[in-house]
C-alpha cells in the first residue's frame, strides 16, 4: 500500500517551515480564558509558553508581530473589558504591536488583517494560537486563499475536547492532530520543530 500523501507533496509544493527571521507572526487569541473557566484547554499553558519563545524570536529578528484578540459580549466569553478576555501575560503585546479584535473565528473576517500583513511585503505568515481546529484553522484556509504562505507551530497550539454527538467526547489531542492533518493537507506547513522556524 502507498503511503498516504498530501495535496502539497503530491503538487510538488515546497514545505520548507518558515523562517521567523522572514515571516509575520500572527498569535491568534492567547487569552486568559483559555486559562481557566469553561472552555479552559488542557493544552492552553504550554501552547502559551511556546508560543512565548516564538514570539521573543521575533522580537529579536525584528519580524513584524500582530496580536489576534477575540472579541465577545461584555460580561460572556472573551469580555475585552475583563480579565477574562485578556490577552495572557505572557504574550501580552508591545506598544509598538498591533492588536486586531475580531469577533468571528476567521481573523480576516472584518478586521484589517489582510491590509497590515500585506504592509509588510512579506508572503510567509507563521499562525500559532487557540483553537486549532477553530480560529487557528480558519484562519489558515483564509489566509491561503488571500495568497500568502502560512506555517503553523504544532507546540504553540491547542484545543479541546469535543462532543462526539453520540454521548461521549472526542479528546482534545485527537482534535488537535486531524485539525493540524487537514490543514496540512492543502492550506499550511506544519512545523513540528521549534528549531525549524529559526
Amino acid at each position: 500500500m502507498t503511503a498516504a500523501r498530501t495535496l502539497l507533496q503530491l503538487a510538488g509544493a515546497d514545505l520548507t517551515p518558515a523562517k521567523i527571521s522572514e515571516a509575520s507572526l500572527v498569535l491568534i487569541d492567547l487569552q486568559n480564558e483559555y486559562l481557566a473557566g469553561p472552555i479552559a484547554l488542557p493544552g492552553a499553558e504550554a501552547a502559551m509558553a511556546n508560543s512565548a519563545n516564538l514570539l521573543a524570536s521575533a522580537r529579536q529578528a525584528g519580524s513584524p508581530v500582530f496580536h489576534v484578540a477575540h472579541r465577545g459580549k461584555p460580561g460572556g466569553l472573551f469580555d475585552r473589558g475583563a480579565e477574562r478576555g485578556a490577552i495572557a501575560a505572557s504574550v501580552a503585546p508591545l506598544a509598538s504591536e498591533a492588536v486586531i479584535e475580531k469577533e468571528q473565528p476567521n481573523a480576516f473576517a472584518g478586521t484589517d488583517l489582510r491590509d497590515r500583513l500585506s504592509a509588510t511585503g512579506r508572503k510567509n505568515i507563521i499562525l500559532v494560537g487557540l483553537m486549532t481546529h477553530m480560529c487557528v484553522s480558519s484562519t489558515a484556509r483564509a489566509a491561503t486563499e488571500l495568497g500568502f504562505r502560512v506555517t503553523i507551530d504544532a507546540s504553540a497550539c491547542a484545543t479541546r475536547d469535543l462532543p462526539d454527538g453520540k454521548g461521549g467526547a472526542v479528546a482534545a489531542q485527537l482534535i488537535h492532530d486531524v485539525a493540524l492533518a487537514e490543514l496540512s493537507d492543502r492550506f499550511a506547513i506544519i512545523a513540528r520543530d521549534r528549531g525549524e522556524l529559526l
